[in-house]
């Protein structure tokens, strides 16, 4: 997610900037734009409100990670110019040094034109950004880091289904990923129209198609799956009131929502959502859509611990792996941020 005020209203309907940094970190670089994959050496910063962030920090936790990819969390709020490490012990982060994320891209481009987005890949000894491409990251994370993953873990990008994998989150992207910018960022009626409809009929498309299936693709969790979650898991939240996507809640479509709770129970995803820092982003950060900056007190979140009865269709979410262990200590969402979490069990602080 950009700092987001560069990339709306380029006509009456938003567009987003995806002119990424496009390198790679890859086991076996052989060109330009490609960096050695290294335990210790790089940091991924994110900010947990964000999506596209949120689910590199799915994958990051999936694989087992955390021992050799260092995170640093922005705070939810950020100015016009950069995500902020508010969070941390005098607002710097602890291990990169820097207050803002935006010194980390100017350490590597003094002239660099282009938002400030998370998630960012920054390379620890020089200080510089490495990549800020999402979708290729969460690629690149399930095939390139291989030799570093913890025992049992699933693979989220398997080689045999890569296409189909591809063509479903594709499908998906512009209507519902960001569709709901479009919706909420929409500069006339007519564009926010056009928006809320493809939407809804893209959900209705998927629901479709995961009344029969417990997944998106094939018997297991893949990447599509972790596309399509980090939206359904703010659209109740923030999008169905903030962003106007409002014909229903996601508690209100029977099978998307049964969905979105089977993932939220799996280990890796709810436990990674704080649900105050994601209120906290959209309503205090759009102020031109929410000019007052007030923050709702809903919806009631315990609602993610209701059985989903989902495990009738079929599948397992690992495969032939295991889930994640416990979320380590410096890393784990208050309960108070997400209260199903202490309901079902999951880690907490």
């Amino acid at each position: 997610m950009a700092t987001e005020t560069h990339d709306r209203y380029v006509t009456d309907s938003y567009e987003r900037d995806t002119d990424y940094i496009t390198d790679r970190i890859v086991a076996d670089p052989q060109r330009e734009g490609e960096w050695p994959v290294e335990a210790d050496r790089y940091r991924l910063v994110v900010a947990r409100a964000c999506p596209w962030a949120n689910r590199a920090l799915i994958v990051r936790r999936l694989l087992g990670l955390e021992d050799v990819l260092s995170m640093g969390i922005a705070g939810p709020v950020h100015d016009a110019d950069s995500w902020t490490f508010d969070l941390d012990p005098g607002e710097v982060d602890p291990v990169l040094g820097i207050p803002r994320l935006k010194d980390a891209y100017l350490a590597r481009f003094p002239d660099y034109p282009k938002g400030i987005t998370v998630p960012a890949i920054v390379d620890v000894p020089t200080g510089q950004v490495v990549t800020n491409d999402y979708p290729t990251m969460t690629l690149d994370l399930s095939t390139e880091w291989t030799a570093h993953y913890r025992d049992g873990a699933p693979d989220l990008f398997p080689d045999g289904r890569r296409e189909e994998i591809l063509e479903v989150a594709d499908s998906f992207y512009e209507d519902v990923n960001n569709g709901v910018y479009k919706c909420g960022f929409a500069g006339s009626q007519a564009s926010y129209e056009r928006a809320y409809a493809a939407l809804f009929d893209r959900l209705d498309e998927l629901s479709r198609r995961l009344e029969t299936q417990r997944y998106l693709v094939g018997d297991t969790i893949t990447e599509a799956d972790v596309r399509l979650w980090t939206t359904l898991a703010r659209f109740d939240a923030v999008y169905h009131g903030h962003f106007k996507c409002n014909r229903v809640k996601l508690t209100e479509m029977p099978v998307l929502w049964a969905y979105a709770r089977d993932l939220f129970q799996t280990p890796g995803f709810g436990d990674t959502q704080h649900f105050t820092q994601i209120k906290q982003h959209y309503y205090a950060t759009h102020l031109d859509i929410n000019p007052t900056g007030v923050v709702p007190a809903g919806p009631d979140l315990t609602v993610w611990a209701e059985p989903h009865h989902r495990e009738a269709l079929g599948g397992s979410p690992f495969g032939d792996g295991t889930p994640p262990g416990p979320v380590r200590a410096d890393e784990r969402v208050p309960a108070a941020d997400n209260p199903a979490l202490p309901l079902l069990g999951l880690s907490h602080a």
